[in-house]
């Protein structure tokens, strides 16, 4: 099975509630590379590589976020992976 790239913008109370270190933990636990970052319209900006398995285990993830977030919408983007990461990264 190959890898795909989800593309996620984040909306609700997803910043300073611990949604990117959080992100991170949950990403390097399901084993998917990437990044994750604040945007200044106060959404968070998610790109994941991974198995659509472990794909599935981080969008269902991302729906919650830790204890004080509170996701309203996730705007998904399947796109084509690159293999360009190593490991998961807060930016």
């Amino acid at each position: 099975m190959g890898i795909t790239r989800y593309h996620f913008l984040i909306e609700g109370r997803v910043q300073g509630v611990g949604y990117r270190m959080s992100a991170q933990l949950s990403a390097q636990k399901t084993g998917v590379t990437g990044w994750v970052r604040n945007l200044p319209n106060g959404q968070v900006e998610m790109l994941a590589e991974g198995d659509t398995s472990q794909l599935s285990q981080l969008l269902e993830w991302a729906w919650q976020g830790p204890e004080f977030a509170k996701v309203t919408d996730i705007q998904l983007t399947e796109q084509t992976a690159t293999g360009e990461f190593s490991q998961f990264d807060i930016r």
